[in-house]
């Protein structure tokens, strides 16, 4: 389930049954977590206000948790440009007619689903890590409670398992018309606060492996177009060319159109 020893925890006794709920559905060791005791490398920590994951290492703790309607994701989907950003230039939005259905295919922490969600798209998310897919869950059913965000929550599915066997089952009537990739990326990442982030997700959910085979089977499933987000300077996925790439300052989506009878351009 995941690559790392992993203990559920809670804070106070208003958490522990939620907590215990949880472990038995991940099928880990739970137990309480006392403020004099060190954390475990890792442990899913249920709080009152939210599940997170705390990593701790050398004395010094950090937390990961789904947020999307607070801090800078909550600002972007506020104040971020709408359809004029480029995520949304990837996707095709502006030149599509009616709901577009995107399928994420590794969805990690939502942020870009739900920023897709939030411009008007049908969403599936999948998730291969059980916990992360709790930690998706959990910063979703927190979201559903604002009436602003109800309406995103509601275009969201969220799928756990392997994004292979989930396209290869597809049938033709479910297909999205967009395959979204954002597969882990090897190589260092510069800012201080995303290398403690990704160290953490790699951890848990590994090296994206199947990233080549993955873009295989999206330009075969894809209606209109395969979107992988890359770092700036990363090579292609399978060393395929795109059909074209919408460039940021420090990342890119490299776009493939995938010759469907009723194809978008951007």
């Amino acid at each position: 389930m995941s690559f790392v020893p992993f203990v559920v925890t809670w804070c106070n006794l208003a958490c522990q049954a939620e907590a215990e709920k949880l472990a038995s559905l991940l099928s880990l060791p739970c137990e309480e977590q006392l403020s004099h005791a060190p954390l475990r490398p890792y442990s899913l920590q249920v709080t009152e206000s939210r599940l997170q994951l705390v990593y701790s290492s050398g004395g010094v703790s950090s937390t990961l948790f789904a947020e999307f309607l607070k801090g800078p994701l909550g600002y972007r989907i506020a104040k971020g440009g709408g359809r004029n950003q480029l995520i949304a230039r990837a996707v095709g939005l502006k030149m599509h007619k009616g709901k577009l259905r995107i399928l994420d295919a590794t969805a990690g922490l939502g942020r870009d689903a739900f920023i897709l969600a939030s411009l008007g798209c049908e969403v599936h998310m999948v998730e291969r890590s059980q916990v992360m897919a709790a930690l998706l869950f959990d910063g979703l059913k927190r979201a559903k409670l604002s009436d602003k965000a109800c309406s995103t929550v509601s275009a969201i599915q969220v799928t756990v398992g392997d994004a292979l066997g989930v396209l290869k089952n597809l049938k033709v009537e479910n297909a999205p018309q967009v395959v979204y990739l954002d597969p882990m990326f090897p190589g260092e990442m510069k800012n201080a606060l995303t290398k403690i982030e990704m160290r953490i997700i790699r951890d848990i959910v590994g090296g994206d492996l199947d990233a080549d085979q993955l873009i295989s089977l999206a330009l075969q499933k894809a209606q209109k177009r395969v979107v992988v987000k890359r770092p700036r300077g990363a090579p292609t996925l399978a060393n395929t060319l795109p059909s074209f790439e919408v460039a940021g300052k420090s990342s890119r989506y490299d776009v493939y159109l995938t010759g469907g009878a009723n194809l978008i351009y951007d």
